[in-house]
């Protein structure tokens, strides 16, 4: 199968880019913060509509999109998804700043659409790419993070600290546009480009490998389809779970720290005696610079290196790194430089999830299924999304941002030691038995038994 003609394997890489630098919108929700609760809205109102996003996202993957698109191919789900997605907006511009309309239009809606558009990249990818799973996953969702980089720049200004790419034009907002004209704005743009970027996303033939690989002894039975579980015959696993549970801190981590970075560094900055105007652009500069820029830097950088230490290896570092970064940053985030610093060291971590646990479903499951199974192991984002922003606009109205960091810090800290827990699976009809392909290893368990 390898010697048949098929479309070019990068046009896909391409239209899933396209697609994620869309469904990025959803981390550019700190564009909004400010303005909201200058209009009324109390923090932890924002991180409302920011969790429902979340959490509606990853249900809708996991209930509705994963099977769809195993059913009738991606590219119609992720149309549908760009159109949903871009309805949702919308309808949040319409709203004015009704809290229920923007709720429904940006948490409800544009959550269903991203969850809609966000498994087809991933389930395409993986067959086109299983020589590459780890670098291809990590450079397909890198397009999210750098979406979110865009959408928040074009509100305010490509402004990057000293550095000023776009003279004498302070953004939309500078324009006089209200957060209304750019939801509507946005909704337009998300729907088009998202529907072109669909045009792309095509499956291989079936049993297509790509010329001249060998799948790896240790992955060969995943690769070839000698595993290949289900979604019920996964969760029955000890490895779900322990991915479940790492997920679940590193999204409830990075997400928090999306949802109230803003927020978090304005009233850091100011009260370490920086005027409020200079603190509102250097809080923008963290967020829209250093944590986006390295968010989408690190899901390249994390899918690559993984392919490299192996995805096990490098969960338990980029899990490890995030605790420690989180328990440190609340208390350099009232420093300008320190804000940078912590913003771009969690980004860059939170970015890696994206692209080692994709990868790791296709590893510790199999490639046929990952359309299906990686959007349950994703619900666990939906659950970080819930408890971590909230977290923070909770803590930030009660003025007790350190029990928002910390304790997201030591859930890192712990998953990255349940994360020493994977072992790979072998099948034996529906059993599912960990092995690991060391032979010495091996050696050890059998005289264990």
């Amino acid at each position: 199968m390898s010697e048949q003609k098929v479309m070019n394997r990068w046009l896909v890489v391409v239209g899933g880019i396209l697609i994620q630098l869309c469904l990025g919108a959803i981390y550019a929700w700190s564009a909004f913060t400010n303005k909201l609760t200058e209009a009324g809205y109390e923090k932890w109102h924002t991180q409302v509509i920011f969790s429902v996003g979340l959490l509606t996202f990853a249900v809708v993957m996991a209930l509705i999109a994963g099977k769809w698109q195993k059913k009738v191919g991606p590219k119609k789900v992720a149309i549908t998804g760009g159109l949903v997605l871009g309805l949702g907006y919308v309808l949040a511009g319409l709203s004015g700043y009704n809290f229920w309309g923007i709720l429904i239009g940006v948490g409800i809606l544009g959550g269903a659409g991203i969850g809609l558009g966000y498994v087809c990249p991933i389930a395409a990818l993986v067959k086109w790419f299983p020589d590459k799973k780890g670098l291809i996953t990590g450079l397909a969702v890198a397009g999210f993070g750098f979406g979110a980089l865009i959408w928040i720049k074009l509100t305010g200004g490509f402004k990057f600290g000293p550095v000023n790419l776009t003279p004498g034009w302070e953004g939309l907002y500078g324009m006089g546009w209200t957060i209304s004209k750019v939801f509507i704005l946005y909704g337009i743009l998300f729907a088009i480009l998202v529907i072109l970027g669909a045009m792309f996303m095509v499956n291989p033939p079936d049993g297509w490998q790509p010329k001249g690989w060998v799948p790896p002894e240790a992955a060969h039975a995943a690769s070839t389809g000698g595993i290949n579980l289900t979604e019920k015959e996964m969760v029955r696993t000890p490895q779900f779970w322990i991915l479940f549970l790492t997920f679940t801190a590193g999204g409830m981590a990075g997400l928090m720290v999306i949802g109230i970075i803003r927020l978090f560094g304005v009233e850091s900055l100011t009260q370490g005696g920086i005027e409020e105007a200079a603190a509102k652009t250097i809080a923008g500069t963290a967020m829209g610079l250093f944590y986006a820029l390295l968010n989408g830097i690190g899901r390249i950088a994390w899918g690559a290196i993984s392919d490299k230490t192996g995805r096990k290896n490098a969960i338990i570092l980029m899990s490890a790194a995030q605790g420690i970064m989180m328990i440190v940053f609340y208390f350099i985030g009232g420093n300008e430089i320190g804000l940078y610093i912590g913003a771009a060291i969690i980004g860059f971590n939170f970015g890696g999830n994206f692209a080692l646990f994709p990868a790791a479903t296709a590893d510790y499951f199999g490639n046929k299924n990952v359309g299906t199974n990686y959007p349950w192991v994703f619900m666990a984002y939906g659950v970080g999304g819930v408890v971590g922003p909230i977290l923070g606009g909770i803590m930030g109205d009660k003025q007790l941002w350190m029990w928002a960091f910390i304790p997201c810090g030591i859930a890192c800290l712990v998953a990255a030691v349940i994360s020493m827990g994977l072992r790979p699976l072998h099948t034996t009809g529906i059993a599912v038995q960990p092995i690991n392909p060391q032979p010495e290893l091996n050696a050890q368990a059998k005289e264990e038994q």
